[in-house]
């Protein structure tokens, strides 16, 4: 929940006394996959042109 919330893994780890930031990142690595791809989401949509000026220059890749 602390990791979805913007929390640092840094802090996690040292909040759940982990010795290493591997461990705490391989357990977790499942979120941030979940949060890798939220940020896809997030930048194809401010990248998609919304169609209302005629200005706008065209897109010619968009993530999904």
């Amino acid at each position: 929940m602390l990791l979805e919330q913007g929390i640092d893994l840094v802090v996690i780890k040292e909040l759940l006394g982990h010795a290493h930031i591997g461990v705490t990142a391989g357990v977790y690595a499942h979120v941030r996959l979940r949060l890798q791809r939220r940020a896809i989401d997030i930048l194809g949509n401010a990248l998609r042109p919304t169609g209302n000026d005629p200005d706008d220059p065209p897109v010619s890749a968009v993530v999904r």
